[in-house]
């Protein structure tokens, strides 16, 4: 009995010592698995990039912005979107929910609203108030997510972190900051630029009640107003081989210049373009946005502790510069040698502040963008401008002879055609026979290639990359329209301001290939041309944190990024 006892506590000693050395294991693994999170992840959308800026201005890039990402990160040269529209509403929300739009419900920019009986902004909301203007009834004050009907990553982020980790949005356009942001941002910041703004950085009661200190400092002080200035090519133009001619009849022109060419002195055609709007047309806004992202890792103390914090940046800039220029100008060249040179400042930033090994970076685009039609006509390659505001009245005029119901078409918005369900209902109309006839009209014009019913579209099946189902991916059953129509390729609508410069909304190579670059903590360096989806970015987000996906993703984790 006693040897029995003698060999019992030695070996309860080396259980109990096996045990304890198990758990002191498992708290490690747990405490090493809090440390190898970033501290801080970064979500970049670059609005209006193609994929093939990365590669056409690449030898003129330096080597701390696109390169870095690229010689460190991971680059999936195939990444495209899955949904019509390709608009930067539904971009920036598809990027960080992992849904598309039949989910995330932001259909396009704006839509119409059936209840409303007109057109909705994504962001607006008319129950909150702005904050950091002197109106608190401004209309680009009064914005939120409110609209948006699923989490983003940052969400999820939060949610996890019982609130402890920040989330912080950034971009010039409101819908840029917000929709990246998500729900519960600690805030979302976007620049009062348009329609008369103050040149502030705002921001909504949705988030705050006031800006914190910070941000009134940055805007008292005279870091916005410097950027009035001439706006020549960093290097010498005639190296600018990438681009066209600077003088063409392809571009729009500023008021108060004679055509469209360098150099442009903004502080003297401010007062003719919309005062702080010339900054945001030029390559300056993104670089305003980069020292307004600096001065926020700062000033919150942004990756500062084992809990993960998000930061998104939408740099909007270069969004406004294509819509002006077209994709072969050399102001649009211009604005991305002088972006890649903020994403390094970006970056230094992020190693000093937060640490080289601690952060993560994703970097990507709301959509493309095609030439301009002109100018490929110019080439001898088909395109065109369709004239939607006269499709329109047509439309209506041949309903009207049919059926004797004046005005039964509400909206165009979006290549989506509205009917009124009121007027059908109380003419006992037939719609789906409306739908078919109208179908068969809109099929006469010659730049209109394919008309579907949303009714038959909703519930096409076949296999991913089909243009119905980039169609269906972008069809919401509440709020889109009763007809979807797509143009022939490289035509967009006439518009006074699309007869230069150019466009998107297509479901197209030019409007859906867009750069997808990872870089910093947890990621390998290597490339791919597996195609990938946008949808997947926000996933493969929730999967380095080891947090829930986006409630509505249906996009999957890129783990061969994961180093």
């Amino acid at each position: 009995m006693t040897m029995i006892k003698n060999l019992f506590f030695p070996v309860i000693a080396i259980i109990l010592c096996f045990s304890c050395k198990a758990q002191n294991e498992v708290v490690s693994n747990k405490n090493e698995s809090v440390i190898e999170k970033p501290k801080l992840v970064v979500g970049i959308v670059i609005d209006q990039m193609r994929y093939d800026y990365l590669t056409r201005f690449y030898n003129k890039y330096g080597d701390g912005g696109f390169k870095r990402m690229m010689r460190e990160g991971y680059n999936c040269k195939n990444n495209h979107y899955n949904y019509i529209p390709t608009k930067t509403g539904p971009g920036h929300a598809s990027v960080f929910t992992g849904a598309t739009p039949k989910y995330h419900g932001i259909i396009g920019n704006n839509w119409f609203d059936r209840k409303l009986g007109s057109n909705v902004n994504c962001v607006e909301d008319k129950n909150v108030k702005a904050i950091g203007t002197d109106n608190e009834d401004a209309k680009d004050g009064k914005r939120s997510p409110r609209r948006m009907l699923t989490t983003t990553f940052a969400d999820e982020n939060r949610l996890f972190s019982q609130m402890r980790g920040k989330t912080i949005g950034i971009s010039i356009k409101h819908r840029g900051a917000i929709l990246s942001a998500g729900h519960t941002a600690n805030a979302a910041y976007w620049w009062d630029y348009d329609h008369g703004g103050n040149g502030n950085w705002i921001t909504s009661s949705f988030y705050m009640n006031d800006l914190p200190q910070w941000v009134k400092d940055f805007n008292s002080s005279n870091i916005t107003e410097s950027y009035f200035k001439v706006w020549n090519t960093l290097y010498d133009i005639n190296s600018y081989t990438e681009s066209g001619e600077d003088l063409n009849t392809f571009e729009r022109i500023f008021r108060g210049k004679e055509n469209a060419t360098f150099p442009y002195d903004l502080e003297k055609l401010k007062t003719q373009n919309g005062n702080f709007k010339i900054i945001a047309e030029s390559p300056y806004g993104n670089s305003l946005i980069t020292d307004f992202a600096i001065e926020a890792i700062s000033a919150e103390n942004l990756g500062k502790d084992n809990i993960t914090d998000v930061l998104t940046i939408g740099y909007s800039s270069t969004d406004k510069v294509g819509h002006d220029f077209g994709v072969n100008a050399k102001e649009t060249e211009d604005t991305y040698l002088r972006l890649d040179i903020d994403l390094k400042r970006l970056f230094n930033a992020l190693d000093e502040k937060v640490g080289k090994d601690h952060y993560t970076v994703f970097l990507t685009s709301d959509h493309g963008a095609p030439y301009v039609p002109y100018y490929l006509l110019s080439n001898k390659i088909p395109a065109g401008l369709f004239n939607e505001s006269k499709m329109f009245d047509e439309l209506n005029a041949f309903l009207e002879n049919k059926v004797q119901v004046s005005d039964l078409i509400l909206s165009r918005i979006n290549n989506q055609i509205y009917f009124s369900h009121d007027k059908i209902y109380d003419n006992n109309l037939d719609l789906e026979y409306l739908k078919e006839i109208t179908s068969q009209q809109l099929l006469k014009y010659d730049l209109i290639d394919k008309v579907y019913m949303t009714s038959k579209i909703n519930h096409f099946e076949g296999p991913e990359g089909f243009l119905e189902t980039l169609l269906k991916n972008g069809h919401n059953q509440k709020r889109s329209g009763d007809l979807l129509f797509v143009y022939n390729p490289e035509v967009f609508k006439d518009t006074p301001w699309n007869r230069t410069g150019t466009d998107h909304h297509s479901g197209l190579n030019y409007d859906t290939h867009v750069p997808l670059l990872f870089f910093g903590k947890g990621i390998k360096h290597g490339q791919t041309l597996q195609k990938t989806e946008i949808t997947d970015i926000a996933p493969t987000m929730s999967a380095l944190l080891d947090i829930s996906f986006p409630n509505a993703a249906i996009g999957q984790p890129l783990e061969f990024v994961f180093d």
